[in-house]
């Protein structure tokens, strides 16, 4: 196994990321590959993001990780996360990895967890390059996701307050509003362990608003006739496991969500095996190592 940095540019930013090809890939050996994006102001280095490259490298895929704009060691405002650039960062890092020499270009998959699962199917959606798209927790429409984050009529009232306030105070300032990491995606306090340290923990107002905004629904339904798989913990404490069974309505075949009640939102990071089986047998099926993926 080698696991290299690699540098590239999206919207004239440096990323850092690295590319992890098997142990007894031989010269000339061109592999299916797959791009592994972070969560939610976090880094490569978080275990949603370690653990499905560990697994993916175990079944002889090449992997790549990279820290998204403004997280981790790539460029960019700290604590700024927009949406669709974080979909144009993916879409850059595809370009990139598709000129490794042990990588198939035309079969490069991505994989995401929470909100990389949602740039993960946004950027299936539009980019059609993308061979195949593996969401664990994610979402699909960003005003809906937010309204059962923060459930109580007051609590929604101090969100919106909120992204007006950001809004008034860009226009005021030229300036960002900066706001808490949990005031915009509440955790409770037994999975914040997971939140890796050094991840950001405070974010332009402008952040939030772009979540709201964005609508992975839109997009989901022209991933097909790629492979979609989606995965969600069926009492997910962060996420509402709606927003996967609302993706999974506008998808179109081949498609498939699977529900899990033994793990919740952080499930590559918790390890759980069955997990790990669901999606073995679907990348066997539908992104194989080597045959070609069966039919539909």
């Amino acid at each position: 196994m080698s696991d290299a940095p690699i540098t590239f540019t999206s919207k004239g930013l440096k990323l850092i990321g690295n590319i992890q090809v098997p142990a007894g890939v031989a010269a000339g050996d061109k592999r299916p590959a797959v791009i592994v994006l972070h969560g939610f102001g976090s880094t490569r280095h978080a275990g949603n993001v370690k653990q499905p490259c560990a697994l993916l490298d175990k079944l002889g895929y090449v992997t790549m990780r990279f820290d998204m704009p403004g997280c981790g060691d790539s460029e960019g405002p700290r604590g700024r996360l927009i949406c669709l650039e974080q979909v144009q960062a993916t879409s850059d890092a595809l370009s990139a990895l598709a000129q490794h020499p042990s990588v198939d270009g035309a079969r490069i998959g991505v994989l995401g967890s929470s909100f990389g699962a949602a740039v993960a199917v946004y950027c299936g959606g539009i980019d059609p390059r993308v061979a195949a798209v593996i969401s664990a927790s994610g979402w699909g429409h960003g005003e809906r996701k937010f309204r059962k984050q923060h459930p109580t009529p007051e609590g929604y009232a101090n969100f919106t307050a909120m992204l007006a306030q950001g809004k008034a105070h860009r226009a005021r300032t030229g300036e960002p509003l900066m706001v808490p990491r949990y005031d915009i995606v509440p955790i409770p306090e037994h999975l914040r362990t997971h939140v890796l340290p050094g991840s950001i923990q405070m974010f332009e107002a402008d952040t939030a608003q772009s979540m709201f905004d964005f609508q992975a629904n839109d997009v989901v339904g022209k991933i097909a006739p790629r492979p979609l798989l989606m995965l969600h913990s069926s009492d997910d404490h962060v996420t509402p496991v709606e927003q996967s069974i609302e993706l999974f309505e506008h998808a179109k075949q081949p498609a498939e969500l699977h529900l899990f009640a033994d793990t919740d939102h952080f499930m590559f990071a918790e390890g759980n095996t069955r997990v790990h089986h669901v999606m073995q047998n679907w990348l066997a099926r539908y992104f194989p190592v080597g045959a070609k993926p069966a039919a539909a």
